[in-house]
């Protein structure tokens, strides 16, 4: 079985994710989806609300896996015998990074590859930072993200401004 894990903190998870995910799905047999722990990142929504959204999202794929990790996604990778990262590419500016850190993983875990997917072009504009500032100023964003992100996004930035006419 040919198993890839596809890594991030997905705050939120859109559908240019997703478009990556059913890519994965028609090349492998088994994709891990893994809500990482980024401790340079102070994401919107908490760990749970992550993990929840994408197994609510990703509820009809039999073969995608939703968990957490803390730690080297390489580690990970060995812990559930993956022979692959996926990680998404939108444009030339993700390139950079993206190759510094699959030449690390690299180093870390030769045994382990790096695989780049593209999504559709009409998801290469689309980030979670776009998506969070958007729905932060009561923007519709039903093209970008399933509808329990929606909600989610309803429920806290709902919160935030009853909060704030206080």
């Amino acid at each position: 079985m040919r198993k890839v894990i596809y890594p991030g903190t997905f705050d939120p998870v859109t559908y240019g994710h997703i478009d990556i995910i059913k890519r994965a799905i028609d090349l492998f047999d088994s994709v891990a989806v893994t809500v990482a722990i980024n401790p340079t990142k102070e994401p919107l929504f908490t760990l749970k609300e992550r993990v929840e959204m994408l197994k609510e999202s990703l509820s009809d794929y039999d073969n995608v896996t939703v968990e957490s990790f803390d730690g080297l996604v390489v580690d990970y990778a060995k812990k559930v015998n993956a022979i692959g990262i996926i990680r998404g590419l939108r444009a030339l500016s993700d390139f950079e990074y993206e190759f510094q850190m699959a030449l690390m993983n690299r180093k870390l875990a030769n045994d382990i590859a790096t695989i780049f997917l593209m999504p559709h072009e009409k998801y290469t504009y689309l980030n979670s930072s776009i998506v969070r500032n958007l729905a932060s100023l009561n923007s519709d964003v039903s093209d970008f993200v399933p509808p329990e992100v929606q909600k989610a996004f309803k429920k806290k930035f709902s919160k935030k401004r009853r909060l704030s006419h206080k």
